[in-house]
């Protein structure tokens, strides 16, 4: 059965929520009051473009940067201030809880896909999009429909790269650890130059696309592959 945004973000909030079991109430009170954030950036681009004492072409202008650009430019400085590492991070450290506010600031974009797809007809606009979220997009890339990105902040993309319809970008994976406790896998997704990601495919937390690497439909990758030559190679550590 594929996997739509809404249902992908459900999984990820409910593994958070068994995940919060093992934080302390302040912990959780934190997290209760992160998961508002979506709820405030609407309630922001409603109150703009609605009240905002200017003309008609000013209100939605800045209702159009409230809510396309303040998310990126708040993630980018939240990763910046905190300095989020990549590999496995307890829950309830001070990274965790830091990944969790960028997650929330993406969520509007999971719920309503539709947002980015109207970005997606001017060629190289979102692209530069997810830059300003301080991923790394090479030239020429082709976002088919239907593409899905979770962790906007953790891409490496190469130049001429083409990702089939309902491709899946996930760079984080929520896990039990090995003493019991729930860990954060979070590393950046990495696409090669040239490279071609088949339809409806998962690329997990850390996932290598080779240069040149043209994979099957349907791909699951698990955290930390490396796909070259049509196989999967597992030689990429987790600290690399």
């Amino acid at each position: 059965m594929l996997v739509n945004a809404s249902s992908e973000t459900k999984a990820d909030l409910k593994a958070v929520s068994e995940a919060s079991s093992t934080i302390e109430w302040k912990g959780r009170l934190l997290l209760l009051i992160v998961n508002f954030v979506p709820l405030v950036h609407i309630v922001a681009v409603i109150l703009i473009f609605f009240f905002l004492p200017a003309g008609t072409l000013v209100r939605s202008l800045s209702a159009i940067a409230a809510l396309y650009l303040a998310p990126p430019l708040l993630a980018r400085a939240t990763r910046v201030v905190v300095g989020i590492p990549e590999g496995r991070i307890a829950v309830g450290t001070k990274p965790f809880f830091a990944w969790w506010l960028m997650f929330q600031l993406q969520i509007v974009f999971c719920r309503f896909p539709a947002l980015e797809e109207v970005l997606r007809l001017v060629p190289g606009i979102y692209s530069q999009w997810l830059r300003l979220w301080g991923s790394r997009v090479g030239r020429l890339t082709f976002w088919s429909p239907g593409t899905l990105i979770t962790d906007r902040s953790f891409l490496s993309i190469g130049d001429d790269v083409i990702f089939g319809a309902g491709v899946r970008l996930n760079a984080h994976v929520l896990e039990k650890g090995d003493q019991g406790g729930f860990e954060l896998i979070l590393a950046t997704v990495t696409v090669g130059n040239r490279a071609m990601v088949g339809g409806y495919s998962l690329l997990t937390a850390g996932t290598q696309i080779s240069d040149g690497e043209s994979t099957r439909a349907f791909l699951v990758s698990p955290p930390f592959s490396v796909w070259k030559n049509g196989k999967r190679v597992r030689s990429r550590s987790e600290e690399s």
